[in-house]
C-alpha cells in the first residue's frame, strides 16, 4: 500500500476530490491512503500565519520554514518517507514513467507551495525531489499535487478494474494511445475500423501499433527521439 501526505496552506482546494472514483475506491481496497495537512496547524503564529515578507525588498509573499518543518518532523515520527516533494514550476517534468515509479514507493509527502513560494532553506534541506506539471504558474500547488496523486494511484494493481486499461494509456510505453470507439459501430454515418470488428486479434493489434506510432510521429514527435 502507498500512503501520500500532502501539506497546504489551503486544504478546502483538495475537499472531496480523493474520496470519489478510482481514487476513493482505491482507498476502500487498501490499496492507497491519502492524507491532506493544513499547515497552519503547525504554525507558532497566533494569527496562524504562514507567510511573511521576503529578504532583499522582493515582491509577493513567502511561506515560512517553520510551519513547514514542523509538520514534515511530525509525519517523519510517525513513519519513513521514501521521497519529500516539492511541487514548483521549476521543478523536473512529471510524466507516466516518474507516476509508475513513484507507485511503487511507500510513503511519500507532497509539499504544495502557496503565495510567492517556500522559503528555499526548505528545498535545501528537506525536500528530496522538485516536480512540476509545466512551463506555466498556478496559484498554489495543490492542483499538481491532485493530478500527481490520480496518475500516481490508478496505475497501482487493483486500483482499476481492468489493470490492462491503464498499461495500454498513453506514454506508458513513450506512445500516445491508438483511437478507441464503443458501440454503435455505424452513428450518423460515422463509421468505426472495419479492422476493428473483424475478431482478428493479431490483425488488430497490429493496427493498434500502427495508428499509436502515426499518432505519435504527428502530435508528439518528440516521443519518438529515443525510438
Amino acid at each position: 500500500m502507498i500512503r501520500i501526505d500532502i501539506l497546504t496552506a489551503v486544504p478546502e482546494l483538495l475537499d472531496g476530490f480523493f474520496d470519489k472514483s478510482i481514487l476513493g475506491r482505491a482507498q476502500r481496497k487498501g490499496l492507497a491512503e491519502i492524507h491532506v495537512h493544513n499547515l497552519r496547524d503547525y504554525t507558532e503564529d497566533k494569527h496562524r500565519r504562514l507567510d511573511d515578507y521576503p529578504f532583499g525588498g522582493f515582491p509577493g509573499m513567502v511561506m515560512q520554514c517553520q510551519p513547514i518543518d514542523a509538520c514534515i518532523s511530525a509525519l517523519k515520527a510517525e513513519r519513513p518517507y521514501d521521497e519529500v516533494i516539492f511541487v514548483t514550476p521549476d521543478g523536473e517534468q512529471f510524466n507516466q514513467t516518474m507516476a509508475n515509479e513513484l507507485s511503487l514507493k511507500g510513503n511519500i509527502i507532497i509539499l504544495c507551495g502557496h503565495y510567492k513560494g517556500i522559503d528555499y532553506r526548505i528545498r535545501e534541506h528537506l525536500v528530496t525531489r522538485e516536480v512540476s506539471l509545466g512551463d506555466f504558474v498556478l496559484t498554489g500547488g495543490e492542483l499538481v499535487a491532485a493530478c500527481m496523486a490520480d496518475a500516481i494511484v490508478r496505475v497501482i494493481p487493483g486500483a482499476i478494474g481492468d489493470e490492462q486499461s491503464a498499461l495500454s494509456d498513453s506514454f506508458q510505453d513513450n506512445l500516445l494511445a491508438a483511437p478507441i470507439y464503443t458501440r454503435p459501430a455505424d452513428y450518423k454515418g460515422w463509421k468505426v475500423p472495419e479492422i476493428l470488428l473483424s475478431g482478428n486479434q493479431a490483425k488488430i493489434e497490429e493496427w493498434e501499433l500502427q495508428q499509436s506510432l502515426e499518432r505519435t510521429k504527428r502530435l508528439r514527435p518528440d516521443l519518438l527521439k529515443d525510438k
